[in-house]
């Protein structure tokens, strides 16, 4: 291997450390901590749509990152001075709250780090590739293997601890400690400078590669792959850090006999990751591939349809919460353990083709553009969730006193120390609409009652949330239940933890429960199908510098 991998290895370990630390802290972060330092708490959608742009914002801008690379400065001065600005954003987050200002050092925060990852993803990646050349083309499968390895080695080891250390030691150290990750991380990549090979920014010559009828050959079929096909799968799989976790809330967490944290079961994609690289490298790829040619497209086809299946066994687990039961995590490990398959069969994969398909001078360019896949993942994900979400406030206070079918469910919980699956209900609800009873999970159920049009979406619609809580709820009226209510530990008389009713207007979303995990299982379906026809028509050419 070239000198400087070992640099290279140890800077991408150290700065996936620091992004997954603070991103597998974030979704948890917005819903229960940020009132603690002064802001709001949001509700779980409205904290899936605010990662999911986020997530999206940090692969949006490896396009300035790589032509900021390919034009100007070159990829290693691109690389240093990005990771300065990476630095500082994980220094404002870690400041949120001092002098009672929360929003500003959250919002600065992300959009540095979001500035300062994405920046330096495109030139990092290339960077690796252009260590190599004709003579020794043939180690670019094993280093980028070993590359996604070390990406996963840092992520696995901040899934599991930064999700503690924010339940624990709260949320200046879960941000702050990624933040000390990422300036070693700079530190390593400085010392590898003389070692590198150093392929020079390539100015005007870069943009004519670009614009000509080959270039945009290129790109445009890449660009066809990335955002049509590619960009499903991130919209299903950064998932993982959202409305994975908020399920994870209501599944039982112990796994031989260790009750993990909800935000930890991310840690087992990256772990899964370090096992299956080695497995797909020296076992599965040699042995399937002496039956049948692996081509790039054809394990980037396969993935589709693992993840297609992984979100299968997530709907059908979400389908027994629906039902009120508290079915074991197992299931949705199981469902991580398949769509971790797909990722190395897609992102792996795709890193490699985008460099390899790249002509010469548009290696950072044509990563930057692969990566915007995830963005585009991400925007849709976010987009879904903002338009399906249906606004929640507090109801009038005639509204508020109409608790005679919440009083019902009250009852029930106090005597039977769990909400009932199913309950009917006479009475009517303030403009006259009989009352519906919807049990969300074991820990959660919603009455309703319709408007005047016979709609949930007016002013004069009634909705209930019955929930437990130890604490009083917070300005939008929803009442989480707590830990305790999930150990069956709360008792009749208990003050400390009383049963807290709310009626308010809206809430909830358009797609409720498994019907949002098999809408996404639908769409990932047929962009799988669709993929087959585009595969057997597209022309692979390989472009290497000398």
């Amino acid at each position: 291997m070239p000198g400087g991998i070992p640099y290279i290895i140890a800077n991408e370990a150290a700065e996936r450390f620091s992004f997954y630390g603070m991103k597998a802290a974030l979704a948890i972060f917005l819903a229960n901590y940020l009132g603690v330092l002064g802001g709001a708490n949001l509700s779980e959608s409205q904290a899936t749509s605010y990662v999911s742009y986020f997530n999206g914002a940090v692969y949006l801008t490896p396009l300035l990152g790589a032509l900021i690379a390919d034009t100007f400065f070159g990829k290693y001065r691109t690389i240093m001075t990005l990771s300065i600005v990476y630095c500082l954003g994980h220094l404002c987050l870690a400041f949120m709250g001092v002098g009672g200002v929360v929003q500003l050092w959250l919002l600065a925060g992300l959009g540095m780090i979001a500035l300062g990852a994405g920046g330096i993803k495109p030139c990092v990646s290339a960077h690796v590739g252009d260590q190599f050349g004709k003579s020794n083309q043939y180690l670019l499968p094993k280093i980028f293997n070993i590359f996604y390895f070390s990406i996963n080695a840092g992520a696995v080891i901040s899934n599991l601890s930064i999700p503690w250390i924010l339940k624990w030691y709260g949320p200046h150290w879960a941000f702050g400690i990624p933040g000390v990750l990422m300036a070693l991380a700079t530190l390593c990549f400085w010392m590898g400078r003389r070692k590198f090979i150093h392929v020079p920014a390539q100015g005007a010559s870069f943009l004519k590669e670009l614009f000509s009828k080959e270039g945009l050959i290129v790109a445009g079929k890449l660009m066809l792959l990335f955002y049509v096909f590619v960009s499903m799968f991130w919209c299903l799989f950064d998932q993982t850090a959202t409305t994975l976790v908020f399920q994870a809330e209501k599944m039982d967490l112990q796994i031989l006999g260790i009750e993990l944290l909800p935000s930890q079961i991310q840690a087992f994609n990256p772990f899964l990751i370090l096992v299956l690289i080695p497995l797909f490298t020296f076992v599965i790829y040699p042995k399937v591939g002496a039956l049948v040619k692996l081509t790039p497209l054809r394990k980037i086809g396969a993935g589709f349809f693992l993840m297609v299946l992984s979100f299968a066994i997530i709907s059908w687990a979400q389908e027994a919460i629906d039902r009120g039961e508290t079915p074991s995590v197992a299931w949705q490990l199981l469902a991580y353990l398949i769509f971790t398959t797909a990722e190395i069969l897609i992102s792996i994969v795709c890193l490699e083709f985008a460099y390899t398909q790249a002509m010469p001078k548009m290696k950072s360019f044509i990563m930057s553009l692969f990566l915007l896949s995830v963005f585009v993942g991400n925007a849709m994900t976010g987009l879904i969730n903002d338009y399906i979400r249906i606004p929640e406030t507090k109801a009038p206070q005639e509204y508020r006193e109409f608790t005679p079918p919440a009083q019902l469910v009250t009852e029930f919980f106090l005597q039977h120390k769990k909400l009932p699956s199913e309950l009917e209900i006479s009475a009517n609800g303030p403009s006259g609409h009989p009352v519906t009873y919807q049990l969300l999970h074991a820990g959660a159920a919603r009455l309703s009652s319709a408007g005047p049009d016979g709609e949930l979406k007016t002013k004069d619609d009634f909705n209930t949330h019955i929930t437990v809580k130890k604490n009083e709820a917070d300005e939008s009226g929803t009442w989480l239940f707590e830990e305790k209510k999930k150990k069956g530990l709360l008792e009749q008389n208990d003050d400390s933890n009383p049963l807290k009713i709310a009626n308010v207007i809206g809430g909830g979303t358009k797609l409720e429960g498994a019907t949002y995990f098999w809408f996404f299982t639908g769409l990932m379906a047929a962009v799988a199908i669709l993929f087959i026809p585009f595969s057997l028509f597209y022309k692979e050419k390989t472009y290497l510098q000398s």
